[in-house]
């Protein structure tokens, strides 16, 4: 094939786009055609992974995800349980919160208030409250520091299974259900958080 050049064909310019070989006839340019930069970028961080993919396994790289990758992008809430709400906006934060019942939940030796709330319950005698501390003591010892006084005030328990990410769960209850109380203790290795909440009959502190 002849090489290109801006001849001219029957003294006419070649069109826009079009080159003029040495044989005289015209033929369309080859366009480049360049890839939005957004498209270039999504391919590359696809092409990544699948490159990450393909040093583990002898199947061919694929540019579309494992199913499994979704599930680990999938922000997954810490289990609670049935506990009750601690938000520190709604209670007094490094302290018992004013008419909190101390002589029915007092804190644990050694133990550190985070947030705690306490909040009389419209049209009833009843008291809401809420109580989150850090300890040093291990699950036993904690989970009974803070049994103890209800069950000499007239509550009994109820041990449940916890579920995971608790390392205990008991339900307390008196006057037939009327007042009941909800702890589950997280322990992450190196210190132990309580959260202990519902509703009883009372006197502040």
């Amino acid at each position: 094939m002849g090489r290109p050049g801006w001849g001219r064909l029957g003294g006419a310019a070649p069109r826009r786009g079009w080159l003029t070989y040495s044989d005289g006839v015209p033929r369309p340019a080859v366009p480049t055609v360049r890839a939005p930069r957004r498209v270039v970028a999504t391919l590359l961080v696809a092409a990544a992974g699948a490159g990450v993919a393909g040093c583990s396994t002898s199947a061919p790289a694929r540019l579309d995800p494992p199913a499994g990758a979704t599930a680990l992008l999938t922000p997954t809430a810490a289990p609670t349980g049935v506990l009750p709400s601690t938000d520190p906006s709604a209670g007094t934060v490094g302290a018992l919160a004013e008419g909190f019942p101390a002589d029915l939940v007092p804190v644990p030796e050694g133990a550190e208030v985070l947030v705690s709330s306490a909040q009389p319950v419209e049209g009833t005698d009843l008291t809401s409250i809420s109580l989150n501390l850090r300890s040093p003591a291990d699950v036993a010892a904690l989970v009974a520091a803070l049994r103890d006084p209800l069950l000499a005030a007239g509550f009994t328990e109820t041990s449940t299974a916890p579920p995971a990410g608790l390392a205990a769960q008991s339900t307390f209850a008196r006057s037939e259900g009327g007042e009941l109380l909800v702890l589950g203790v997280v322990d992450d290795g190196d210190t132990r958080t309580a959260t202990l909440g519902g509703t009883v009959r009372a006197t502040g502190t």
